[in-house]
């Protein structure tokens, strides 16, 4: 997938959080990396439809997306997502999240929307928890409840925003997994993580944002081997520190 951003910049009351970001890539697997605060997830926001840019352009394999509000609806639903909280509904089990939007939204039958949800969550190893509500899980089992729900509308891209930020080692590593796995298994995706050893080893692509200004981008090996930018230098040193 051919992911084009042309001059995109986005302010909040008045202030500046993107500067200029143009990038033209072909896409099947992209970390977003920078220091917090440094405009990553505005960005995913911006590509995934969430957000409109203050200005600027975007394609997606040479289609312009507009960004009036019921043009962004209709690529929407092209799109999974995936954020920091999982974001699923407290007072549904495991099946129902995965199933509710197919019926709702993308207006599957009951029986459609019920073998996808079951298909999905076996295949990402939940088939003892179907039945079980968000607070009845661990924080892996509701992030892959999640990615289940995201890859149920079988999106063009996926997205995912910092999805591990939340947990605790043993479970970033299980989710870390299962996207690992679905790259393996051809699905394309875009992630904004602070975990460096999946950007460098299980991304294709990698951007760094620092301080809302996209200063590198380019194949996971050389920006990681040879970063260019003095930010960036400094901004690996700082995480290799104290790494064993």
């Amino acid at each position: 997938m051919r992911v084009k951003l042309e001059h995109l910049c986005r302010s909040f009351d008045g202030v500046e959080v993107l500067h200029d970001i143009s990038f033209d890539e072909e896409v099947a697997s992209l970390a977003i990396i920078g220091p917090s605060g440094g405009g990553k997830s505005t960005l995913l926001r911006i590509i995934g439809g969430l957000l409109a840019p203050t200005s600027g352009s975007m394609e997606i394999d040479g289609d312009p997306i507009e960004f009036d509000e019921a043009a962004l609806r209709n690529y929407r639903t092209t799109l999974g997502f995936v954020f920091q909280d999982g974001g699923l509904f407290h007072h549904l089990d495991a099946l129902e999240n995965v199933a509710l939007p197919l019926r709702t939204v993308h207006h599957l039958s009951e029986d459609e929307a019920q073998s996808r949800s079951l298909e999905l969550l076996e295949r990402l190893g939940l088939a003892d928890s179907l039945k079980k509500r968000p607070a009845q899980l661990s924080g892996g089992q509701k992030q892959r409840v999640a990615i289940a729900r995201a890859l149920a509308v079988r999106p063009r891209l996926l997205l995912l925003d910092e999805p591990t930020s939340a947990l605790d080692p043993e479970f970033t590593t299980e989710v870390l997994d299962v996207v690992r796995d679905l790259k393996d298994e051809g699905t394309r995706f875009i992630i904004v993580t602070h975990e460096m050893g999946f950007a460098r080893h299980a991304c294709d692509k990698v951007a760094f944002l620092y301080d809302g200004r996209l200063l590198e981008h380019g194949d996971a090996a050389r920006i990681f081997d040879q970063p260019q930018t003095a930010e960036l230098k400094r901004f690996l040193s700082r995480l290799l520190e104290w790494s064993i």
